[in-house]
């Protein structure tokens, strides 16, 4: 059947720069393309670049909440709708299909942007019932991902995070994030703000494979350790362990992130929620041939014979033996290296509103002031 345009296109032939080999229609469109051979060879021609697009949206409001019992945040804020990483084997992908898109390419070239996001947290924190817990900034999707060096919307959360003495908790691949060291630095020192470095591998070459267009690993270690040296309390996320695939790298990237000051760290079994297993077994066969069948059925032993499993409690860690041997391998390398397995604690007690707001949702100050010095 003829699909839309978005529909998968040349399974199995990778764009320059971008993780994903396709655009599976998502599980919402019945219509699906399959690739025809016309007999001109279109099917062998190099695939063009795609460029990335990103949308501003208009929102009514800015802060998530969940009450999911294995996330350890109830309230979160995500900048951006898709993330130009790309990463082959994102949990977050199939949002796009709320969207009408598709959770291949299109997550990572089709960005939505939230301009208004620091206008609308100022009206939220300011609100009479809101009660000051921890927000996680880029819980979903990466809020230092590159259309964020232009944009700045995550800086100017943080202007507000910073003006109204809220604490929050950054998850980021990116180095970017040492832009905002001149608002994150104070705000460590009150116990406002912690940042946690996602690293998958220390492998150069599987990095740009699975995470095209991701920071290199050790970038992102070099991050741990300025903001360490800031004062900033940094942790690293070894995630997604995939097994067969990097999962023999999980104490290597503990030591390298210990030695670089992270104080906490945390790791995540592959996830694969609905459209992700046809993006990432696609990807893992093109790129991973002889290692792909391995890697697929430790997975299933890991969910109970499926390639996921969404119940609270196992769909983070898996369970079987397999995952069982993952979680000791990763407690055994945090005592021996001296790393929390939990967030350190933020300070909610010095919330509050600051006298008069500016409105403008950028360096704002208490008393409604803009900063001299930016």
């Amino acid at each position: 059947m003829r699909g839309k345009p978005g529909s998968h296109e040349n399974p199995g032939r990778r764009r320059k720069g971008r993780g994903a080999l396709g655009n599976p229609a998502n599980r919402f469109d019945p219509r699906e393309v399959e690739p025809f051979d016309d007999g001109w060879g279109s099917l062998e021609q190099e695939l063009p670049p795609l460029e990335t697009i990103v949308t501003p949206e208009t929102s009514r409001t800015i802060i998530t909440r969940n009450d999911s019992p294995d996330i350890p945040f109830y309230q979160s804020i995500n900048p951006y709708k898709g993330c130009e990483h790309g990463c082959v084997y994102c949990f977050a992908r199939p949002t796009h299909a709320y969207l009408g898109l598709s959770p291949g390419l299109d997550f990572e070239t089709r960005i939505f942007s939230k301009p208004a996001a620091a206008e609308l947290l100022e009206k939220e924190l300011s609100g009479k019932g809101y009660r000051c817990r921890v927000i996680a900034l880029g819980a979903n999707t990466d809020p230092y991902q590159p259309a964020e060096r232009k944009l700045g919307i995550s800086r100017r959360l943080l202007e507000v995070f910073a003006a109204f003495n809220h604490p929050v908790a950054i998850v980021t691949k990116s180095n970017l994030v040492l832009r905002d060291l001149d608002l994150l630095a104070p705000m460590a020192a009150r116990r406002l703000a912690c940042v946690m470095i996602s690293v998958t591998t220390l492998d150069p070459e599987l990095a740009r494979g699975m995470e095209p267009r991701a920071p290199a690993p050790r970038k992102r270690i070099d991050a741990i350790r300025t903001l360490s040296d800031a004062g900033v309390p940094a942790g690293v996320l070894a995630s997604p362990m995939i097994p067969a695939l990097n999962d023999s790298e999980l104490e290597r990237i503990l030591e390298a992130a210990a030695s670089a000051g992270a104080r906490w760290a945390g790791y995540v079994l592959l996830r694969l929620p609905h459209e992700v297993k046809r993006i990432f077994t696609e990807w893992l066969e093109a790129s991973h041939p002889l290692k792909a069948a391995r890697v697929l059925m430790l997975v299933r032993e890991s969910h109970g014979g499926e390639l996921y499993d969404s119940a609270f409690g196992s769909r983070m860690r898996g369970s079987g033996p397999y995952a069982q041997m993952l979680l000791r391998r990763f407690e055994t390398a945090c005592r021996r290296l001296g790393l929390q397995t939990g967030q350190p604690p933020l300070d909610a007690s010095l919330f509050r509103v600051p006298d008069r707001l500016t409105g403008s949702g950028a360096g704002r100050v208490p008393g409604g002031q803009l900063p001299l010095l930016r």
